[in-house]
This record gives C-alpha cells, sequence and structure tokens, in this order.
C-alpha cells in the first residue's frame, strides 16, 4: 500500500480508502455488524488505514461500526473521515419521496450537537478530517460554521476540514468556492475515467491552492471494475437499479475501448480505473465501493500494479472529449433517486 499526505497537514492517508457506507447504509446488501467489522479489519490487514464515514449513513451505524472494529489503542493506527450536515435524527421514521436527502441544518448548536455525536459513536476524541455533507452554497457563505470549526480544530477534536461534494456528480462552484474562499484542506468529489468533470476543474484549482482531493466513485458505480454486460439486472434494493438501459449499454461500449489499460500492463480495469483517479497528485485517496472479500484484494491490489503513464492519461481524455467515439449522451437520471451516492 501506498500513502499520502493532506497537503499542509501531518496526516497520512492510504491512497486506496475504504468508504463505510457499503457495509453500513443497506444499499449493497445487508451485513451484520460482525460481517462489516470483519472485512473493514481485513482492509486494514491489507494496508488500508483511511476509512470514511458520516454520521448520516445507516443513522449513525456507519460510525458505530468503526468504533467496532478498532476501539482502543487501534484507534492510532487508522485515520477517520466522518460527515455532518444533515438532520437525519430528526428525520428518523419519517417518508421522503423516493430516495431524498434529509434537511441540512449548519446552526452552530446543530454543529456541536453532530461533532459530539460523531465522536461519541466512534469512540474517539478526535475525527482526523471532519467534511461537510452535500453542502450547498449557501451553506458555505455562513461564517458561523467556520468559526465553529476552527474553535473545533483549535479544541483538538478535529484536524482537518473537507467538503463532500454531492449527491450526485456536479457542484463545481461549490467546490471551487471551498478551495478559494474558505481554505479547506480537502475536496471529495466524484471523478473516474467515465466522468471527468467537473473534476478536472477541481484538480487544477487544487493545484492552483495546494490543497488535495479525495476521488468517490473511481468505478462509475461499478462500470469500471469490468463485471457488467449487457444481461445484467440490478436488484430493486439496488441503487444502481435507478440507472438507465442507455447508461448500461453505453458503458459497455465505452469500457471495450479502454483496453490499452489492461493489455500486456499487470493491471486489471478496476485496477486500473484507481491508478487513473490517483494519477493527478493533488488526489490523496480513492474511495472504491467494498462490499466483499474479492473486491477489497483487487483494489488494494492496485498499489502495487504500474501507475498510468502520461500517454495513457491522454488516451483517457481524448476518448472522453469525443464521449468516447461520439456515443450518444447518456439518458438523464432523476437527481432525487440517485442522491444515496454518499
Amino acid at each position: 500500500m501506498r500513502y499520502c499526505r493532506i497537503a499542509g497537514t501531518e496526516i497520512d492517508l492510504s491512497e486506496i480508502g475504504f468508504g463505510v457506507w457499503t457495509v453500513s447504509a443497506g444499499w449493497w446488501g445487508d451485513r451484520s455488524d460482525a460481517e462489516a467489522v470483519m472485512l473493514l479489519r481485513q482492509a486494514y490487514d491489507r494496508g488500508v488505514t483511511f476509512f470514511d464515514t458520516a454520521d448520516t449513513y445507516g443513522n449513525g451505524r456507519g460510525e458505530t461500526i468503526l468504533a467496532q472494529a478498532f476501539p482502543g489503542a487501534d484507534r492510532d493506527e487508522i485515520v477517520i473521515g466522518t460527515k455532518f450536515g444533515y438532520d437525519w435524527q430528526s428525520n428518523i421514521g419519517k417518508r421522503r419521496e423516493g430516495q431524498q436527502e434529509a434537511p441540512h441544518r449548519f446552526d452552530p448548536a446543530f454543529l456541536q450537537q453532530s461533532l459530539e455525536g460523531s465522536l461519541r459513536r466512534l469512540d474517539t476524541d478526535r475525527i482526523d478530517l471532519w467534511q461537510l455533507h452535500n453542502v450547498r452554497m449557501e451553506h458555505l457563505r455562513i461564517d458561523a460554521v467556520w468559526d465553529f470549526i476552527e474553535r473545533a480544530k483549535r479544541e483538538g477534536k478535529v484536524r482537518s476540514v473537507g467538503v463532500a461534494l454531492g449527491p450526485a456528480i456536479g457542484w463545481l462552484d461549490e467546490g471551487l468556492f471551498a478551495l478559494r474562499t474558505r481554505g479547506v484542506d480537502v475536496v471529495h468529489m466524484i471523478y473516474n475515467a467515465l466522468e471527468l468533470d467537473p473534476g478536472r476543474a477541481l484538480i487544477e484549482e487544487a493545484r492552483r491552492t495546494d490543497r488535495s482531493l479525495l476521488v468517490r466513485v473511481p468505478h462509475s458505480s461499478g462500470m469500471l471494475e469490468g463485471v457488467y454486460d449487457a444481461r445484467t439486472v440490478f436488484p430493486p434494493d439496488d441503487h444502481r437499479s435507478h440507472r438507465t438501459r442507455g447508461w448500461l449499454i453505453n458503458g459497455l461500449k465505452k469500457i471495450q475501448q479502454l483496453d490499452f489499460l489492461t493489455n500486456g500492463t499487470g493491471r486489471t480495469l478496476a485496477q486500473a480505473a484507481l491508478r487513473y483517479t490517483l494519477h493527478t497528485p493533488q488526489v490523496v485517496s480513492a474511495l472504491p465501493n467494498i462490499y466483499h472479500l474479492d473486491q477489497l484484494n483487487e483494489f488494494v491490489g492496485a498499489s502495487d500494479v504500474p501507475d498510468l503513464s502520461d500517454e495513457e492519461a491522454h488516451r483517457i481524455e481524448q476518448l472522453f472529449a469525443t464521449n468516447y467515439g461520439g456515443l450518444p449522451p447518456d439518458e438523464v437520471v432523476d437527481a432525487r433517486k440517485m442522491a444515496v451516492v454518499p
């Protein structure tokens, strides 16, 4: 495993991280606490030290599972990222249409409640990376939020701060504003070989401001794992079931054009996709969706395969510029139904 430092801090992350939502929120199959803890520990045994969660994942379960997996002295061996900003506790049991988001809250009293709640559930005295969850521009403009965060950092309860953009791909203006105006340590974005924008603009701004980036969905909802075919059908409780048929067929045509990343290179497609996201120095960790051991072994193995060359990375950009040879645009997906993307 290779490790990267968040710029301007002393926090080192494993370049392959573990997004805890896959084993805590029920959108990739139900797992008992024991099963989730076992997979988290197996990731750690393979060199993964960065675990990213949120207070809203499984209504707090994403944090309590980490406390179970890494109790006591083990806490010093890992780096924990968590997120805040959704008023999920006031909405437990309330019906929301589709998978609509819970309402946001960023008043100081709620921030205090969120911080102390996360510290309690994680059974820790500090959060290594505290992120505003799917933040909107109006939230970024609230000075009191940043005053609170600075106080939490002075108290040692928060080591670094970030913004997680979402729920779906986009939110360029929010990411640029956070980097330029709020001086966040990290922007957490969606970026992969099939979805380069708005990631490229955020990469350029992170380079200019000497900040760091996290990448989630590096496999484009599994497309770049190379496990789908034209007969693939997702179960109704799988968030990918909200994708259109056009997304699947177009995606399969696209990945056929990425053979140069695997032929004779010693990389699988999934490993090459991770190496592409990590080709940019500003990206300090990629968070693939891990929910079984075979995936874990393959993804962690991305640290052992050759880096992409500049030429290979440029070929991906050329393909993207033509929508992979002039394929029709993917059909639009209802953003409310995709709100489950963390």
